[in-house]
C-alpha cells in the first residue's frame, strides 16, 4: 500500500456513508433539466462513456441522471457466448481479482485475503459449496453499463441481504482497506446452476444510490440492521433465470463477486487480473 491509497482511504472512514450515499440517490433522480444534462455530459466526457452503443442516444430523453447510468444497450452490443458450456461474464468491467479460494480464503490484494463465512453473511451450508472453489471480482467503472445478467441458467435459492460499511471499491481502496468487499453492505444471490451452486454477490459502494433485482425490486435503501433472508423456490416464489438475462442493477458503480464450488468450473485461459470484459463473453467453462 503506498501513501497516496492511504490517504484515499484514510477519508473515507470516519465519513457517514450512507447518508452521502442518500443524498446521491436523490441527485442521481433529480429531473431538474440543467443537474440532469450537465452531469450525464460530464461523465460522458470525462469517462470516455460510448454512446454509440445504447439504445436511447439523446441525453435529453433519460428521466434522470441515474436512467443514463442505468441505460439499455443495442440488442446486438452485447452477444452472448452461446454454448451451454460456456460462462458469460454478467457485467462490463474489469477483473480485480479472480482464481481459487484457498480453503476458505477469498484474496482481495496484495495482503489483503477475507472469509467466505463473513462474505456470505455467516451461512455456514453454503460457505462449505464454496470452500476451495473459484472466484472471480468484477469492477464496474462510471463508464461501463450497469446491468447485471447471468452467467449461466440458474435457478434462485436464497437472497440475503448484509449489512455493511460503503467503502469505496475502486482499486485504491481495495489495495488499502482490509476485508472491504466483507465489510460492505451487499446483497449475496445464492442459484442452483448446471455448474453446481452458485453466488452472485452484488456489493455496495459510496455513492451508490441503490442495488436492485429483477425479481425484488430496490433491496437498498432502506438499510436494516440486521441480515435479511429470503427463500426461493419448493413453496415459495420461484426464480428461474436464463444465460445472458438481466438480474439486477447497480444505480451507479460497484463490484460483482462470482463464486463457484470446487472443480466445477475453470477460467478462460488468459483471463487474469486488469483484464477488462464485457458482458456476455466468455469468462470460463463447465467442467
Amino acid at each position: 500500500m503506498n501513501v497516496k491509497d492511504f490517504l484515499f482511504a484514510a477519508w473515507q472512514y470516519p465519513v457517514p456513508h450512507h447518508p452521502l450515499s442518500r443524498l446521491m440517490g436523490l441527485l442521481t433522480h433529480s429531473e431538474n433539466q440543467w443537474i440532469k444534462q450537465n452531469y450525464i455530459r460530464f461523465i460522458v466526457k470525462r469517462f470516455g462513456v460510448n454512446m454509440d452503443e445504447a439504445l436511447e442516444q439523446d441525453i435529453s430523453q433519460f428521466k434522470h441522471f441515474n436512467a443514463f447510468f442505468t441505460r439499455a444497450l443495442k440488442a446486438d452490443a452485447r452477444p452472448i457466448v452461446k454454448e451451454n458450456n460456456k460462462l458469460a461474464s454478467p457485467v462490463d468491467g474489469c477483473v480485480s481479482q479472480m482464481g481459487l479460494i484457498k480453503k476458505d480464503q477469498v484474496f482481495q490484494a496484495k495482503g489483503h485475503s477475507y472469509s467466505l463465512s463473513t462474505l456470505l453473511g455467516g451461512d455456514d451450508k453454503w460457505t462449505k459449496s464454496f470452500t476451495n472453489g473459484e472466484f472471480a471480482t468484477l469492477y464496474l467503472s462510471p463508464k461501463d453499463y450497469h446491468r447485471i445478467h447471468m452467467p449461466c441458467d440458474a435457478k434462485l435459492k436464497e437472497m440475503r441481504h448484509v449489512p455493511g460499511r460503503l467503502f469505496s471499491v475502486n482499486p485504491a481502496t481495495v489495495r488499502s482497506v482490509p476485508g472491504l468487499f466483507a465489510r460492505n453492505e451487499r446483497v449475496v444471490c445464492l442459484f442452483n446452476t448446471p455448474v453446481g451452486p452458485m453466488a452472485m454477490i452484488l456489493v455496495g459502494a459510496i455513492f451508490v444510490a441503490s442495488i436492485e433485482t429483477v425479481w425484488s425490486g430496490v433491496i437498498t435503501p432502506p438499510t436494516q440492521k440486521e441480515i435479511q433472508t429470503s427463500i426461493f423456490g419448493d413453496g415459495f416464489q420461484k426464480v428461474t433465470l436464463l444465460k445472458g438475462q438481466e438480474m439486477g442493477r447497480f444505480n451507479m458503480g460497484s463490484t460483482v463477486i462470482l463464486l463457484f464450488g470446487k472443480d466445477k468450473m475453470k477460467w478462460l485461459e488468459g483471463l487474469k487480473a486488469e483484464s477488462d470484459v464485457k458482458m456476455g463473453q466468455e469468462i470460463g467453462s463447465i467442467l
